[in-house]
This record gives C-alpha cells, sequence and structure tokens, in this order.
C-alpha cells in the first residue's frame, strides 16, 4: 500500500499530466477510494495548490493556475532532470543563467541525502558554441511574447545592424515569436513599410502601453518556417523536416534543438517545433530526447518513424 506522501505525489503527477480527471478514474488510478481522493486534493490545496472540483455524475479534478508558486512535488527523475537542465542553462536571456545558478542552489538544499549525492556527482560544463551571441533582456522578451499572445500592434525602437542608434518607433503585428540560429526574433507586419518582417529581439525597445488588437493575417509563405528560412535564403542541406508541438517553453526547447531548428512558442509550456536531420528516425529520435508531451504535425514519415522507435526502445526493454 502506498504511503500519504508518495500517493499525494503521484495524485499531483496525475492532475499535472492532463487537463481533467473524473473522480472515479482518479481513484482507480490510485488504488484508493473516492473519499480519499477528496482528503488527498484538500491536502493539496493546503499546500498551495488550486485543485477545482466539479460536481454531478461527471465531477472530476483539474488544476488551475494560481497566484503564487506552491512547493513542488518532485519524484526522482524529475529532480535529476532539473539539476541538469539548470547546470547546462543558456538560453540567450539576459539574466537566466544567473538565475539558474540560483535555483540549483535552491533545489540541492531542499533534496534528500541521497539525492544531494548523485546531483553532486553530476558537475556538467556547458561548452556554448562561439559567435558572441547577443544576449536578449527579460523584459523585453515578455513583452514581444505578450503582445504576439494579445495579438496587439507592437510600437518599439529598432537598432538595425549597421545603425548608430535606434530608428524612429516602428509598428509591428506581433504574429510569431522564434529562435533561429541561436537568436530570438518577432515575425510580424511591418504597418509602415506594409510588408513582412523579421525583427531580432535583442535590438528591440518595446514602447509602455499595449496596442490595438488585430486580426491575424495569412502568412506569404505555408508556415513560419519557410518564411523564415526563406528571408535568411538559408539553403537546407538536410532531406527530412518533420513537425511537432511539444509541451515545453520555447526558451527551453530552443536550448537542446540546435541550430537547425526552429522554435515557436505557442504559450508558457507549449512551443510549435520543426526539426531537420538527414533521416527520419534522426527527426523522430531529437523530438523524443525532450522526454515530455507531443503530438506530431506531420508529414506522416515522422510518424511512421516515431512508430518505429517505440518498437525498437520497447523490444530495446523487454529482450
Amino acid at each position: 500500500m502506498s504511503t500519504p506522501s508518495s500517493r499525494l505525489l503521484s495524485l499531483l503527477s496525475l492532475l499535472q499530466a492532463r487537463r481533467d480527471w473524473p473522480g472515479g478514474v482518479l481513484a482507480d488510478r490510485l488504488g484508493v477510494s473516492p473519499r480519499t481522493v477528496r482528503r488527498d486534493v484538500d491536502r493539496l490545496r493546503e499546500l498551495g495548490y488550486p485543485v477545482h472540483a466539479s460536481k454531478g455524475p461527471d465531477g472530476g479534478y483539474r488544476l488551475d493556475a494560481g497566484t503564487q508558486m506552491p512547493p513542488l512535488l518532485l519524484d526522482d527523475e524529475q529532480a535529476v532532470a532539473l539539476v541538469v537542465a539548470l547546470q547546462t542553462a543558456s538560453t540567450g536571456v539576459a539574466g537566466v543563467d544567473e538565475a539558474a545558478v540560483r535555483a540549483l542552489a535552491t533545489l540541492r538544499q531542499v533534496m534528500p541525502a541521497r539525492l544531494r549525492t548523485a546531483a553532486d556527482a553530476l558537475q556538467v560544463t556547458a561548452v556554448t558554441r562561439g559567435g558572441g551571441r547577443p544576449q536578449v533582456d527579460q523584459a523585453v522578451l515578455l513583452a514581444v511574447g505578450a503582445a504576439v499572445r494579445a495579438r496587439e500592434v507592437l510600437r518599439f525602437d529598432y537598432a538595425g545592424g549597421s545603425d548608430a542608434g535606434p530608428r524612429p518607433a516602428r509598428r509591428a503585428e506581433a504574429h510569431h515569436l522564434v529562435t533561429w540560429g541561436g537568436r530570438w526574433y518577432l515575425v510580424g507586419y511591418d504597418l509602415e513599410r506594409g510588408d513582412w518582417r523579421t525583427f531580432r529581439v535583442d535590438r528591440m525597445a518595446p514602447k509602455t502601453g499595449s496596442g490595438p488588437r488585430f486580426a491575424p493575417r495569412a502568412l506569404p509563405a505555408p508556415d513560419v518556417a519557410a518564411f523564415v528560412a526563406e528571408r535568411f535564403r538559408e539553403i537546407d542541406p538536410w532531406p527530412c523536416r518533420g513537425e511537432a508541438e511539444v509541451d515545453m517553453a520555447a526558451s527551453e526547447v530552443a536550448r537542446w534543438a540546435g541550430r537547425g531548428a526552429l522554435v515557436e512558442a505557442l504559450g508558457d509550456d507549449r512551443s510549435r517545433v520543426i526539426l531537420r536531420a538527414w533521416s527520419w528516425d534522426g527527426v523522430a529520435a531529437t523530438f523524443a530526447m525532450f522526454g515530455v508531451p507531443l503530438r506530431v504535425v506531420g508529414p506522416p514519415e515522422l510518424a511512421d518513424a516515431m512508430h518505429r522507435l517505440a518498437d525498437r526502445v520497447t523490444a530495446a526493454v523487454t529482450a
């Protein structure tokens, strides 16, 4: 029989895995009665987790967003994954690397002794590429991302590559926030020039106050990846190109996806990712590397490669 603390951790993991859970299904998954589930939900609420309950025959539970961050309950694998991620943090966003060091120290303090020993053994040195990649201010990135999500016109000063200072304020419909080649870009419709543009976020200085809402326009390309590649006129040497939605923040995906990837933020913890490789199996393996839920968008060759990968992994652990 599971202990109350381990059962609480299992319950939280289930609530985080999907949006809505019928109470009876949760009870079956945990091997307890619906009454025990109700008590455990009350304990999560006491810890600060905003668990919403709905009544009726189809009633159940949902973990909502809260007003503050409650205590984290992590299993061993999640704790080790955080240690590795924090040690190798390199997002190109100013202040994030330093914050990762502080977060790692905080996490280590609350780890049990056995996990702290394992974490101390994981002394990873992250070697970044050369080339002087500019850093993006966190406030600027958040402002641009908020405009994209709200479909708002963004007003900003913009310093071009050869300019000595910022140009007059620009106005653009903020459509997509993407990473390409290790840099952050806004794909937007420039209202002054009446055309689509890509703006480097590290050169943007957004104005205060939100602009008017706009109706989304159709890109002059099949998708944002094709548009960005065309603007940069890069020759794609990889024969296989696959797309998926990944349940991970764009800043996290960008750290691991490589220079040939295109990452578009779809929300705080969801990204649209396009990867390239010399084989479909290579694209599938790279997507699996993220270790989070994902949904294949296409093409069918990528879906087939995912099935092959799943069969090989299953055979490897059942042989």
